[in-house]
């Protein structure tokens, strides 16, 4: 039976990976007391304890703005840290699934990004996630990394739960219009890495650097739009949630620079491995749907 080490548990993509994970083999995952990644030595000492066949990497601090107040955090739990768990992956033979992020690209083309598009970060935290790749891949073993676009679930700090929340307190909002991408529910990660990973072998083969995110694009403001539409139609309530104005990026400064555009060419994992993810607004359906019945047991 395949032994696979899961890090960041708690998060978005972990909680999911925490139940797509387990028919694949034994799920080892250690809380932040057990493996911290403020704290090379204890990465080591969880890894070596461990001893598995895959290590999910799915640990790393999210919180774009918080990045910027916090650059040396950011670079070592997202830059520092996944190197020295590739290190320990490769040194007992492990296969690393790792996620970075849509946000090592700055966001100036206009047609979607492929993999040897070179990046170019604008803030902290895509410094730092770029900087976790390149550990990864001078480690020296056997990786996948699959850079991430526009996350949400019903956990941590995201858009959709900011938008959900503000929207009941506030009579307008004011969206960004300009910026591009194609969200992607958690769980769709999660599930989509269990698939992948039914295939370690052609995985150790075919390693590297892959897009993974949903099919189709919208903007911000039209992510939102859907979001409060969606909120109406399941919450069974259309009175009584704020009304939405877009604006430019510029009208809406914040701590970190966005990229405008960061739409993930999908092609080189579908030609790999015959992934292909449904629709962002499928996916969004199916979440906002969970979400509702959490509201109306």
């Amino acid at each position: 039976m395949l032994r696979i080490l899961l890090t960041g548990k708690t998060g978005q993509v972990g909680h999911y990976l925490l139940a797509s994970l387990p028919p694949l083999g034994e799920v080892i995952a250690p809380d932040r007391a057990q493996l911290d990644f403020t704290r090379n030595e204890s990465i080591r000492a969880a890894i070596r304890e461990a001893r598995p066949d895959i290590v999910v990497n799915a640990a790393g601090s999210t919180i774009v703005d918080q990045a910027e107040r916090e650059p040396d955090l950011a670079m070592q739990v997202n830059g520092i840290a996944p190197g020295i768990v590739a290190e320990e992956a490769r040194r007992c033979g492990a296969l690393l699934v790792h996620y970075s992020s849509t946000f090592v690209f700055d966001g100036t083309r206009r047609r979607p990004y492929v993999e040897d598009d070179p990046p170019n970060p604008i803030n902290i935290y895509g410094r730092s996630k770029l900087a976790g790749e390149q550990a990864v891949a001078a480690a020296g073993g056997h990786y996948l990394i699959l850079r991430a676009s526009w996350t949400y679930s019903d956990r941590r700090s995201n858009f959709p739960l900011a938008l959900l929340k503000l929207a009941r307190e506030k009579r307008e909002l004011a969206v960004v219009d300009d910026q591009v991408g194609a969200p992607t529910w958690a769980r769709a990660y999660a599930e989509t890495t269990a698939e992948l990973l039914e295939q370690p072998d052609r995985v150790r083969e075919r390693g590297g650097i892959y897009h993974l995110s949903s099919a189709g694009k919208t903007t911000r403001y039209e992510w939102a739009k859907q979001i409060i539409e969606l909120a109406q139609e399941y919450h069974g309530e259309r009175s009584g949630w704020a009304s939405l104005r877009p604006i430019a990026s510029s009208e809406y400064p914040l701590v970190a620079a966005r990229p405008l555009y960061t739409l993930l060419d999908n092609s080189k994992i579908l030609s790999a491995f015959g992934i292909r993810m449904s629709n962002w607004e499928d996916q969004l359906g199916a979440f906002m749907r969970e979400w509702a019945a959490r509201r109306n047991p």
